[in-house]
Parts: C-alpha cells; structure tokens; sequence
C-alpha cells in the first residue's frame, strides 16, 4: 500500500464528499463509496470526509465512524483523508477520536456549536482538542470562530495544528494573518486554504496574499471542470481562467446566492445531476427548487461545453 503522505503537504483539488443517503434518509454506505471513489479516480488532491459539504452536521457519532471509515478504505491511502470535527469541546473530541478510530490522517475543526467565545476561549477550544488527538488540525475559520491574526499565531504555535481554513473572505484580515504568521514563525509550514463557497470564484484574490490551496465543491459534480480550472490557475493560463470565471463559476454563485443552504443541497443536486445517487440533505437544510435544479443542468452542460466537451 502506498503511504498516505502528510496532511501538511496537501496539495491539488480538495474534494470534499457529500453524504449519501438512501430513499428512507439513513446512510448509503455504497452510494458514499462510489462517490469517493469516483472523486479520487477523477484526480482528487485529498478527501475532506464528512464535512460542510457532507453534512457533518446532520450525522449521528456511529454514522460519522462509518462514513469516515468507507472513505479511508476507499482511498487506500492513495490520498489522505481528513474528517470533520465539531460542536462544544467534548462532543469535538469524540469526534476527534472516532475519526482517529477510522483511520484518518487528519481533522477539520469546526466552529464551536452555538456560543460566540472570546479569543481566548477559541484558542482553549481549538488547543484542548489538538491535545486530545494524534490528529493533525486545520481550523475552520468562519461563522462564529473568527481569529485575529495574535490568535492565529498562537494556534500555529500548537504541534498538530497545521493549518487554517478561511471561510470568512475578509482579505485584509487573511493578509495579516499570513503576515504575522510568516513573520513570528517563518519555519512553522503552517498552511493556509480558501473555503469559502464556490472558492474558485475569489482564487485569484486569496492567491495574490499567498493562499493557494482551495476547497471545490464543484469537484464534487464537474470534476473536469474543476481540475481544468486548477490546471489553468495553477500554470497561468489566464484566458482559460477567465473563460471559467466568467461562463461557469459566477453564475454559478449567483444561481447558489438564491437559495439558503445552497452551498450544499445544490450540490448534492449536482452529484444527482451527473448520475450518482446519493440521495437528498437531511433537515434543516431543504432541497432546490426544479427551477433550480434546471438552471444548474444548463450551467454544468455550459461549462462542459466550454471545455470542448470534456
């Protein structure tokens, strides 16, 4: 078996699954298999299992494990696998563990349920759970878990927090974050990634402060399309950027803007749209008008269609 190399040195598409589920609503175990499978053959960088976009927080602890560990088999340690970890500090840990009981290589720390924390409860949170776990750590910034750049050096200083995951888009914040990091620990390699929704949109901007690892959710049902925008950002080749930017992705965020929890049930609509079952999102979160769902057929036969047809 090849060995999974560190989460430090992710690199490529990030993938991050959504979670099947069947007719009834319970887990799909072989609907998740096939779409880490199907994502992994297509080129994926790494798996980010049961995350925002796999609905990490709409599954039981037992579900977690399961998912987490079909994910680890299937990538067989061709890619490495992070899990998702969330809610208060204890319920975190749990998680940690299960995700450490299943295989992972690594962690995407969540926000804390529902409390809003000064920076120094953050920072005992996120170091409480880092302790807790063999696991390497990227810290999910976004929603009520925003750093100032003091606290971030401060998170970078723990081992196995690795890395930080900025949902926000506050680019003067990031600049900042990555240059107090940058200055007080010039050696750490700690890594910083774009999450926000759709991240292909704003890559260029995070790129210019030196943030160029991203999430793509579009992975998740265009992956030719996904991988041809990397490859086009990643070796300058800025009419194709723009051909994407312009045809594919802003319309696409716009499409995602009309909807609450779009950023995840289109997705899943998408995955559907490409001939994957993986069923519909579990409450809260609601399904996409048809109109919807129409519209996003259009836009991935225009974008394929930008592609030549890949």
């Amino acid at each position: 078996m090849t060995a999974v190399p560190p989460i430090g040195r992710l690199d490529g598409v990030l993938f991050f699954p959504v979670t099947a589920f069947g007719p009834d609503g319970s887990l799909d175990l072989g609907a998740c298999r096939a779409h880490v499978r199907a994502g992994i053959e297509a080129g994926a960088g790494a798996v980010f299992a049961c995350c925002g976009t796999g609905e990490f927080h709409a599954l039981t602890p037992e579900e977690f494990h399961d998912c987490v560990a079909a994910a680890v088999e299937e990538a067989a340690g061709r890619v490495p696998v992070i899990a998702g970890a969330g809610y208060g500090t204890a319920l975190a840990l749990r998680f940690a563990r299960l995700a450490e009981e299943a295989g992972a290589d690594g962690l995407l720390a969540m926000p804390p349920y529902l409390v809003v924390a000064d920076q120094e409860g953050l920072l005992r949170h996120y170091a409480q759970l880092a302790a807790g776990t063999p696991l390497d750590v990227i810290v999910y910034q976004r929603d009520n878990a925003v750093f100032t750049p003091r606290a971030v050096v401060e998170l970078a200083k723990v081992p196995n927090i690795i890395g930080l995951k900025d949902g926000i888009g506050d680019l003067d914040l990031m600049q900042r974050i990555v240059s107090a990091v940058r200055q007080e620990l010039p050696d750490s390699g700690f890594r910083f990634f774009n999450g926000l929704p759709t991240a292909e949109l704003t890559a260029l901007a995070y790129r210019g402060i030196g943030i160029r690892l991203y999430s793509s959710a579009v992975f998740c049902f265009a992956p030719e399309i996904a991988l041809a925008f990397h490859r086009a950002l990643t070796t300058g080749d800025d009419v194709t950027v723009d051909l994407l930017l312009d045809g594919f992705y802003r319309p696409l965020v716009e499409l995602r803007n009309q909807g609450k929890g779009y950023a995840v049930s289109l997705v899943k609509a998408g995955v559907r749209l490409r001939g994957q079952d993986v069923g519909e999102v579990r409450p809260p979160l609601s399904e996409p008008s048809p109109a919807h769902v129409k519209e996003l057929s259009e836009l991935i036969d225009r974008g394929l269609a930008l592609l030549g047809g890949e």
